[in-house]
């Protein structure tokens, strides 16, 4: 028998057949700003995949938010933030964060999955038992998997299930952590049923607020000002790669547990710290936040103009109330045929399939932006429905 760690590597063909039968959707090559159109080997294509939920990615104000902060500080800060990658504009824009989402402090990561891999491998340790949804974001379960600590899984937003857990393990120190908005399904948690739970069995709460920040709440602060339940989080984490059009992660919570977090997480300490130009776009984006309500109000109209049309062409977008909005395909091949005429027909669309979800609920993931125009949210629904009726969904 061949021994060889690479044996893998060359037995791994799906990419070849999918390319070779046209219908590779990954990797695609963009050649223009992300917006809601983007060039793709030179033509033009509505995208309705991309994080950039608020359109802050090529606001003025943001771009030379950036450029400004290159020509101060340089384009790298050249170490971690424990030894020399620490300067001004990191401190200010956590201080801003903390202030805006009522928590005493926070700390910047250099990614979104750096900030959930750093916090929950250092909150939760030998004999102490993380509880998460099954349909977590893949960072969560990488830091709970770093951790000593044991990680149990309920079944999505079941709170019987979820309420099995804490009793069968109510002898330990417990997290639950979740999602804000789940990323492929567009729902958002229960938190008020969350919360009610954590209070009786003693355990905290984890909320991973990356898709829910900017988007949800009075002023866009998440599924805490969601549900009125800000107070009921214990640590929440933010993204910078999404609403705040950057790169980078927050995790704030109180000052003494921001400061374990500073001196024990290991993504902290050993990673490079986010380079200026992108610190200063969170700085500029999170104002733009703040002083911007409109596009969320925008963005929520648009996603909800979208799902209400989907919805009445017969598309089944599961329970998404959010701006993701899946649609239930079927199988992994029919996924990546839909992807391929989508794509011909100028619609730049995310198909997601197993073991990302269950056999035979592979979907098209779609979501959307407060910069979408009507004419373009006009258009991709016109694509939908004749794609869809192509294939039988609808």
């Amino acid at each position: 028998m061949e021994i060889d760690v690479f044996k893998k590597c060359f037995n791994f063909h799906i990419v070849d057949k999918l390319k070779k039968a046209g219908f590779y959707p990954y990797f695609h090559k963009v050649e223009s700003r992300q917006g809601p159109e983007i060039i793709i080997n030179g033509a033009k294509k509505i995208v309705v995949c991309s994080n950039n939920y608020l359109g802050l990615a090529n606001h003025p104000k943001v771009v030379e938010a950036s450029i400004l902060a290159i020509k101060k500080y340089g384009t790298s800060c050249t170490g971690s933030r424990l030894l020399n990658g620490t300067n001004d504009l990191h401190e200010k824009v956590e201080k801003k964060f903390a202030k805006f989402v009522n928590k005493e402090d926070a700390i910047l990561f250099t990614t979104g999955h750096h900030s959930n891999l750093g916090a929950l491998s250092s909150l939760v340790g030998k004999n102490e038992v993380f509880i998460t949804d099954k349909l977590d974001h893949a960072s969560i379960i990488d830091g709970c998997r770093l951790s000593f600590g044991e990680m149990v899984r309920f079944k999505h937003n079941n709170m019987e299930d979820l309420e099995r857990q804490l009793l069968k393990h109510k002898n330990k120190a417990m997290m639950i952590v979740v999602d804000g908005i789940f990323s492929m399904g567009g729902d958002i948690a229960n938190l008020p049923e969350i919360s009610n739970l954590a209070k009786q069995y003693g355990a905290r709460v984890f909320i991973d607020e990356a898709h829910s920040f900017g988007v949800i709440g009075e002023n866009g602060k998440g599924i805490g000002e969601y549900f009125n339940m800000g107070e009921n989080i214990d640590v929440l984490m933010a993204t910078a790669s999404k609403s705040l059009a950057s790169i980078g992660g927050f995790i704030a919570s109180k000052s003494k547990v921001i400061n374990y977090i500073k001196h024990n997480a290991r993504t902290m300490i050993f990673t490079a710290s986010l380079p200026p130009g992108c610190v200063g776009a969170i700085d500029a984006a999170l104002d733009l936040l703040i002083s911007e309500p409109n596009r969320r109000i925008v963005l929520i109209s648009n996603a909800n103009k979208i799902r209400k049309a989907f919805k009445s062409m017969g598309y089944n977008t599961n329970s998404s109330h959010s701006p993701i909005i899946p649609l239930v395909v079927g199988s992994d091949l029919i996924a990546f045929k839909m992807w391929k005429m989508l794509f011909d027909e100028g619609i730049f669309a995310s198909p997601v399939v197993t073991p990302a979800v269950p056999e035979g609920q592979s979907i098209i993931r779609t979501s959307y932006m407060a910069t979408h125009s009507d004419s373009q949210l006009n258009f991709v629904l016109e694509k939908f429905k004749k794609v869809g009726k192509k294939f039988g969904i609808i």
